[in-house]
């Protein structure tokens, strides 16, 4: 009799399984296709797209928008995928500036939103919510720990610079955090800048011994360009964002020496992501950046929660994804209590490519169990 209750209760949670699986899943991905900072968005979606593809379910339905980096096109595509379409999952905002504009009404109206990359201080700690969780980052990670390797390598008067916005105010803030000494000035400069020579004169004029910087996307190629023209001998650190595979391509090699900080290398030695560099380049004839990366696991987080239940279950699902039971590519990751990932953080080095081109080579661990510092503020 137990052997038969075994079995039937076999049957029973296979059945609701396959059930689950059989119930459409709508994903709703809102990202940056065009304008300053698109491949950014661009490698978000395929990646994602990708470990869709290679779990080989028919059941999900991703749709896919451009928010042309503007808050008040992602705020009405949020809404349309919400109220149109029935979406069950929202995702694929990059900037925090949008991510703000769309992620606390999404959320409060039951909708799970998924962050793959952007992660502002207000939604780690005072407007955390149990219906978002990051599968990235929170914005002062990557900058938190390189001010503590700095710290380490014995800089002592840095100068540091980030555009004035939501994701830039947070990574000075996360470097100083960690760097735990005084920086020479901080200098703030406009989103989609590209002229920096004034910027470039204030690092001159002062009396700095390294540069830590955090412009994403072409703000960093028009920066490192003028940088390196500027003839400026300085050490030049960052975070990732001004790093990725596509950036210091086209900076070239006034890129070779830099050493930034990513939650996440193409070198890393684990199998999961032996299979996802392997399988995006073959897929798409590119090397995965870190967007990439995070874009896959943000898919496989969300496959290993559709395994369980359907988003439909919101307690269920939301505990789901709580355990994160995922290979991911970066290796080790978990939640902590405000949905932000507590993660080791890598150093790379851009080095020079058996192709004579840039590229990122892993150096090391920065900081290990990052976990940010506004989970304090959360109560959820």
């Amino acid at each position: 009799m137990k052997r038969l209750a075994s079995v039937g209760l076999g049957l029973l949670m296979t059945a609701t399984l396959s059930a689950a699986q059989a119930q459409e899943v709508k994903i709703g991905m809102i990202t940056t296709l065009s304008g300053g900072g698109s491949h950014l968005g661009v490698d978000v979606r395929d990646g994602f797209q990708l470990a869709i593809e290679r779990a080989g379910r028919d059941d999900i339905e991703v749709l896919v928008q451009d928010d042309g980096n503007r808050p008040d096109l992602a705020r009405s595509l949020a809404n349309e995928f919400m109220q149109r379409d029935e979406v069950d999952i929202l995702t694929g905002i990059i900037f925090s500036n949008l991510a703000m504009a769309v992620v606390p009404a999404a959320v409060r109206q039951g909708t799970f939103y998924i962050s793959p990359n952007a992660g502002p201080s207000d939604l780690a700690g005072r407007m955390c919510h149990e219906n978002y969780f990051n599968a990235a980052y929170q914005n002062d990670n990557l900058h938190g720990a390189m001010g503590a390797y700095m710290r380490e390598q014995g800089f002592e008067k840095p100068i540091i610079m980030a555009p004035n916005y939501p994701a830039g105010t947070d990574a000075l803030a996360g470097f100083k955090h960690l760097y735990e000494g005084e920086v020479v000035d901080e200098i703030y400069t406009q989103m989609g800048q590209t002229d920096y020579a004034a910027e470039i004169a204030q690092i001159r004029a002062s009396d700095a011994d390294s540069l830590f910087f955090f412009l994403p996307g072409g703000m960093g190629i028009s920066f490192m360009k003028q940088w390196d023209s500027s003839g400026i001998d300085m050490p030049v650190f960052g975070a990732a964002f001004s790093f990725d595979e596509t950036i210091i391509k086209a900076v070239g090699s006034a890129a070779i020496g830099a050493m930034n900080t990513s939650l996440w290398a193409y070198d890393l030695d684990n199998e999961a992501n032996h299979a996802f560099v392997e399988a995006f380049r073959e897929t798409y004839d590119r090397m995965p950046t870190l967007y990439a990366a995070q874009g896959y696991d943000t898919a496989n987080l969300i496959l290993s929660a559709l395994e369980k239940t359907h988003p439909d279950d919101q307690d269920a699902f939301r505990e789901a994804l709580r355990e994160a039971d995922f290979d991911s590519v970066r290796g080790e990751f978990r939640f902590g209590p405000n949905h932000h990932p507590i993660q080791d953080i890598y150093v790379r080095e851009v080095v020079e490519g058996d192709d004579g081109q840039p590229t990122n080579r892993l150096v090391g661990i920065a900081v290990e169990d990052i976990q940010d510092v506004y989970h304090t503020q959360c109560e959820m």
